[in-house]
């Protein structure tokens, strides 16, 4: 089972191509870290991936557990098992984060079926308690007057409650302190599994100080350059990207 991207290519509607042959493989059980500078694509390929609207594939294949990922919709592809993060997650004033949950729950059930009530509720405190996310909340709109740090908890808690198979992480760890960071990134530990994998796209050294990757993936310029080990990550961390300018 896995995730499989061969020669992607994507590009806003009616506009510039961003994505220039993305090849990549995640397989079940392992973390991936996609790192690289500013506008080289990284977000956009977990748009792409995740079904966004503004952007239109004109090349190369993905496939999710051997389906075809851009013959389904976004709500197969949730229901398929797939997950993003945002890097800048949406307000939807009037629905409470309960509300959202259950209906996103719901969604995963046979026709006419619903989440048992007492269950669900029970799981969803836990999970709050482990985020370090109050309790009242629940009530609250999703992510509406929420701090960016307050956002990117819940999206972490959404992730927690629906248990997807792939988890795209788009920069979670941007306007995090230290002690959210390191709740957040439990939070993600906590989940790690032999049929669960994660695609964690970061800048910066300090969130992959505490979710170790199995493998590193540098982008540039909409693909990917090089891919290595954790230690490639120390690399970067003390030379920047600027070595990508000679390997161009």
């Amino acid at each position: 089972m896995s995730l499989i991207i061969r020669n992607l290519h994507a590009r806003v509607k009616d506009g510039a191509e961003i994505l220039r042959g993305v090849d990549l493989e995640l397989p079940a059980g392992e973390v991936h870290a996609v790192m690289g500078p500013n506008g080289s694509g990284k977000s956009t390929l977990s748009k792409v991936l995740c079904g966004h609207p503004d952007y239109e594939v004109t090349g190369g294949s993905a496939e999710l557990d051997g389906q075809d990922l851009f013959a389904m919709s976004v709500d197969e592809r949730s229901r398929a098992g797939l997950f993003l993060a945002f890097q800048y997650p949406a307000e939807v004033p009037g629905v409470s984060n309960a509300n959202f949950l259950r209906a996103a729950l719901k969604a995963r059930l046979p026709q006419g079926e619903e989440p048992d009530v007492v269950a669900f509720y029970k799981q969803l405190r836990a999970r709050m308690q482990q985020l370090g996310m109050d309790a009242k909340m629940t009530a609250r709109s999703v992510n509406e007057g929420f701090s960016g740090g307050e956002k990117k908890r819940n999206d972490v808690l959404q992730m927690l409650m629906l248990e997807p198979k792939y988890a795209i992480l788009d920069e979670t760890d941007s306007g995090l302190d230290v002690d959210a960071l390191r709740i957040v990134s439990d939070g993600v530990n906590a989940m790690r599994a032999p049929f669960r994998s994660f695609l964690i796209i970061t800048h910066y050294k300090r969130l992959l100080d505490y979710i170790t990757p199995d493998v590193v993936h540098i982008f540039s310029r909409g693909r990917i350059v090089r891919t290595g080990g954790r230690d490639l990550v120390d690399y970067i961390e003390e030379h920047g990207f600027d070595f990508l300018k000679n390997e161009q």
